[in-house]
């Protein structure tokens, strides 16, 4: 039995199909996934039903485009939808979809493997055990009667730094941003979410979240960042994101041996 890490597939069903065949995977093994499962590519409806028909051989976070789709389903944003995600608002399992969807958590935890998941990352002024508690409170604001609150307010910047007393929709917005959007930040953790560039392109005062002082004690590994190529310079925090649906890779790891695995885009 074995377990492998992929990143953002953004609707890219197919080399993900390669990759698991090469590695041979099989009843047993397990698959972790770095959030962003739709938008762009062109399987996003096929991807998400075959994510759901893994079962508990998946392990799944959600990204900001799989939060995106969840606010169009709701009707929360005025922002018009990718055509890509057109099939799945008209799927006949739309509900069943976006409820499996919104149940997801933002982020997964092995103590096994002594590894962390998030899509974008953890901030270098939250500790494991404070990220682990911001994420279980947003899953359970996701999964109550605040959802459409939630949805109503995600999208926005501010406040673009953590503090323990924020509160309502200005915290939740915070949390999400942390973890599904984040690239640059300061040593403090302040938030840039404008640049999307390579990290040497850093806006002045900020420098990629994983180059900081970390208080996290264990391995890291996140999508979100196409422009990394999979690359942070650090054996403990690694990107997953290659840009496949950009013309790049689709990278999956192995997390028993850290032997890794990727596609070219076809």
């Amino acid at each position: 039995m074995a377990t492998y890490a992929v990143g953002d597939l953004q609707g890219c069903l197919e080399p993900l199909l390669r990759l698991l065949e090469r590695v041979q995977f099989s009843d047993g093994d397990k698959l972790w996934l770095a959030g962003d499962l739709v938008n762009r590519g062109p399987q996003s409806l096929a991807t998400l039903r075959f994510v759901i028909s893994m079962g508990n051989s998946a392990r799944v976070v959600l990204g900001n485009h799989d939060l995106h789709l969840l606010a169009l389903h709701h009707g929360a944003t005025n922002l018009q939808a990718d055509p890509t995600l057109t099939p799945i608002l008209s799927a006949p399992d739309r509900e069943d979809l976006m409820t499996w969807l919104q149940s997801l958590p933002l982020l997964h935890y092995s103590k096994q493997y002594n590894t962390v998941m998030t899509h974008a990352g953890i901030p270098p002024c939250w500790d494991l055990h404070t990220a682990q508690c911001l994420a279980k409170e947003l899953h359970q604001v996701l999964t109550s009667h605040q959802q459409a609150e939630y949805f109503a307010h995600m999208y926005g910047d501010l406040p673009d730094l953590w503090q323990p007393d924020l509160s309502g929709p200005a915290r939740w917005r915070c949390i999400t941003n942390y973890f599904t959007r984040m690239r640059f930040t300061t040593p403090q953790g302040r938030l840039e979410l404008t640049t999307k560039a390579k990290p040497d392109s850093a806006p002045k005062g900020f420098a990629p979240w994983f180059t900081h002082p970390s208080l996290i004690n264990c391995r890291q590994i996140f999508g979100h960042w196409a422009a990394l190529e999979g690359e942070t310079g650090s054996n403990t925090i690694i990107n997953l994101d290659m840009g496949y649906v950009w013309g790049g890779h689709l990278k999956m790891l192995r997390l028993d041996d850290g032997e890794v695995f990727t596609t070219a885009c076809s």
